[in-house]
């Protein structure tokens, strides 16, 4: 060795580049465990800036063309800037003016006038007609806002029995669903299927009835809809005692703003807490202020049977209430794998096309109208297989990626809750899935987007009372504007004993027998 050069240990050296080495490699995994990730959110963004929700599943061709990491972040930085630009809203109330009190019993001339004419009960043949009294009320059938005007005949004739005495005779005032309202039952039914059914919130409706030169103020349209549901909440109580009876039932959850006193500038974040039952058309919505375990707990504790639920936790602690069976929804765990398309192809569709066999199977069911013991054979056969092989591969696999990479994060939900996913095939009655449930829970998302907010939180009870009345008619194909007239005109004068007769799948069967027998009584005359 040369005179003044350094003595140089290469073990030392050759040890510290191993170390340095496997740094490096351990921070290349974590580096692409973020890229990962990254993409998958990406990916999801893309999606949303392009307006696009679709699940189907389709195998991408060989050779197609992948949308470049470029694109993708011109995409994320479009989204940025929008965000940014974004204002957060707050909500005021106001004062109505004097021109919005004026008072509507003036009514336009324009209007056609529908005069109905009301004699006294027994016997006024040896009576004369001295006057009349007259009460002009709106009504409204689809397409015309119009006056229905009951004239109420007033007698005069003598006493039975005496030759001077005069008595004065009028027919009884009918009995409306509100006394002293102008709106008749047909206004109040179609202010509440126009904002709940198809989702035209009172101040649109407002602006509507002033084109036809009618002024009526939002406060007073609010109050007509504020009476008309307290009027049928026994419905609601009716409703829910009824869904009780079954023994299994799917539930969601969805959000709604709520204007609070509490908060002066910020709305309060409530939840509506929707519930459906399996084997029949019933849905029961419940407004809380909050999104905890104690939101569900009180509906809940009087059911017995299976939940279907999504992969919330706050469902997770019913699993220690010996009444209740949770089970999950396998089309959740389905849309993970989708989302994780575009980080691991291969085993995204693996899962995908096995999830495809088991809906197949389902699909096979419904055609064929099998009943719930075939439907649990063949699930038995075909199905159980099938999970089971699934279950396996997903143990497998989910060892070999990264855990926050988006395959990993659908390979872990499915695992945590596969046992729940895979219940559905022991009894032909469950479903494989939870779209039922939120199916019902659209209306109230797209009614949300155009009504923005409830203005209390007595108001928001409202509403999801009106929604479980309303979504159940569109579930038993029955029209909600003839129920609901129908329900205001009868409800003031029908047994509280016998409320649920006025239910929409009840009123609809009950009108069904009366046609049936009218159309028997006409054919033997």
């Amino acid at each position: 060795m040369s005179a003044g050069v350094e003595n140089i240990n290469y073990k030392e050296l050759y040890g510290a580049s191993l170390q340095m080495n496997q740094q490096l490699l351990q921070s290349n995994h974590q580096l692409q465990a973020q890229l990962a990730q990254l993409q998958g959110q990406l990916h999801t963004l893309t999606k949303l800036l392009n307006g696009f929700k679709s699940e189907r599943f389709v195998p991408a061709a060989v050779g197609a063309e992948q949308p470049t990491l470029d694109l993708l972040f011109e995409e994320a930085a479009e989204a940025t800037r929008l965000a940014d630009v974004k204002k957060k809203v707050t909500y005021t109330t106001t004062k109505p003016s004097s021109d919005d009190k004026r008072a509507v019993r003036v009514f336009p001339l324009h209007l056609r006038v529908e005069e109905k004419i009301i004699d006294p009960k027994g016997d006024i043949s040896n009576c004369k007609k001295i006057g009349q009294e007259v009460n002009d009320r709106l009504n409204w059938k689809p397409g015309e806002l119009y006056i229905i005007r009951e004239i109420r005949n007033k007698y005069a004739g003598p006493v039975v029995g005496t030759l001077s005495e005069v008595r004065i005779v009028i027919a009884d005032k009918p009995v409306h669903a509100i006394e002293r309202s102008i709106a008749a039952e047909g206004l109040l039914a179609q202010l509440i299927v126009d904002k709940y059914v198809d989702h035209l919130p009172l101040n649109r409706q407002m602006e509507r009835f002033k084109r036809n030169g009618v002024t009526i103020s939002d406060s007073t349209l609010t109050d007509l809809v504020r009476q008309s549901a307290e009027l049928i909440k026994p419905l609601g109580d009716a409703l829910l005692k009824e869904m009780l009876q079954y023994q299994y039932w799917h539930a969601d959850e969805t959000g709604i703003k709520v204007l609070d006193k509490k908060k002066a500038k910020d709305t309060h974040n409530g939840f509506f807490w929707v519930y459906q039952t399996g084997n029949a058309p019933l849905v029961y919505y419940d407004y809380q202020p909050g999104r905890g375990a104690k939101g569900p707990n009180h509906i809940l504790s009087s059911f017995r049977g299976h939940l279907q639920v999504d992969g919330y936790g706050v469902y997770d602690h019913f699993d220690d209430w010996e009444h209740i069976s949770v089970m999950h929804c396998l089309a959740h765990a389905r849309r993970y794998f989708f989302e994780s398309l575009s980080n691991d192809a291969a085993r995204a569709e693996y899962a995908l096309t096995a999830i495809r066999k088991l809906y197949d199977i389902e699909a096979y069911c419904k055609e064929h109208f099998l009943t719930s013991s075939q439907i649990r054979e063949k699930r038995q056969t075909e199905a159980v297989p099938i999970l089971g092989e699934l279950g396996k591969w997903m143990k497998e696999q989910y060892i070999e990626v990264p855990p926050k990479s988006a395959i990993g994060v659908a390979l872990a939900y499915s695992i945590k809750r596969w046992e729940k996913l895979s219940i559905y095939s022991t009894d032909g009655k469950l479903q494989i899935d939870n779209n039922c449930v939120e199916r019902s829970v659209r209306p109230l998302a797209i009614g949300r987007k155009n009504f923005l907010f409830c203005g209390s939180h007595e108001a928001a009870k409202r509403t999801a009372l009106l929604y479980s009345l309303l979504v159940t008619c569109k579930l038993n194909d029955v029209n909600p504007y003839d129920w609901l007239k129908n329900v205001l005109i009868r409800i003031a004068e029908h047994p509280i004993s016998r409320i649920a007769e006025l239910l929409p799948h009840n009123w609809k069967a009950l009108n069904a027998m009366v046609g049936e027998a009218n159309t028997v009584a006409h054919e033997q005359n």
